[in-house]
C-alpha cells in the first residue's frame, strides 16, 4: 500500500531529526531523509553535501546546512541536467523552489545563517571544532534544537516537492 503524503512528510521529519541526533551534518541529514522518504536516493549527491554542515565547514558563517540539504534535494529532482547545460531556463524551476524554501525558512526562523540562528536560540555562537565549545553546545541543548530544525526543513522540502509535483501533474508535465 502506498504511503500518504502526510505519512511521507512525517517520515521525512523523523528521519532527518534522527539522523541529525545520531550522525550530525544537517545538510546530509536533510538530503538523506528527503531522498529516502521519496525513494530516490543518490549516494554521490549525499556525499557532496558533506561540507555544508554548520554554515559550510562548521564556520557558522554560511546559511544553515539543513537549507543546503533541502536545496540539494530540490535541485536533484527539478534541476538542470548536464545535457541541458546550455539551456539557462532549465534551472528556473529548481531556483524558484529553492527560493521558496529559503523564504519559508526565514519566515519560520527569522534568519538562515548558522551564526545568527545559534545566537537567536542560545544567545551565542558555538565553535563546533573546539571540544570545549562542542560540550557547551551539547549542554545548552544544541542537538535537540538543531535536530528539530533539521526535521522541519526536511518536511518543508518535501512539502515544496509535493506542491510542485501537483502543479506539474495539473499542467500535464509529470
Amino acid at each position: 500500500m502506498e504511503k500518504s503524503k502526510h505519512e511521507i512528510k512525517d517520515k521525512t521529519f523523523e528521519l532527518a531529526k534522527k539522523y541529525e541526533l545520531e550522525y550530525g551534518n544537517c545538510a546530509q541529514c536533510v538530503f538523506a531523509a528527503v531522498t529516502e522518504a521519496l525513494g530516490v536516493e543518490n549516494k554521490d549527491v549525499f556525499r557532496a553535501a558533506t561540507g555544508f554542515a554548520d554554515g559550510v565547514g562548521l564556520t557558522g558563517d554560511g546559511h544553515c546546512g539543513a537549507l543546503s540539504g533541502g536545496t540539494m534535494a530540490i535541485s536533484y529532482l527539478f534541476g538542470r541536467q548536464k545535457d541541458e547545460f546550455h539551456r539557462r531556463g532549465k534551472m528556473m524551476k529548481a531556483l524558484l523552489l529553492s527560493r521558496q524554501l529559503h523564504d519559508r525558512f526565514i519566515e519560520k526562523y527569522g534568519a538562515c545563517r548558522c551564526y545568527d540562528l545559534q545566537t537567536k536560540f542560545f544567545g551565542r555562537f558555538f565553535n563546533l571544532l573546539d571540544q570545549d565549545e562542542m560540550m557547551a553546545a551539547v549542554q545548552a541543548g544544541l542537538p535537540e534544537v538543531c535536530s528539530t530544525l533539521t526535521g522541519n526543513i526536511a518536511r518543508m522540502t518535501v512539502e515544496l516537492i509535493f506542491e510542485q509535483q501537483e502543479k506539474d501533474t495539473a499542467k500535464g508535465n509529470a
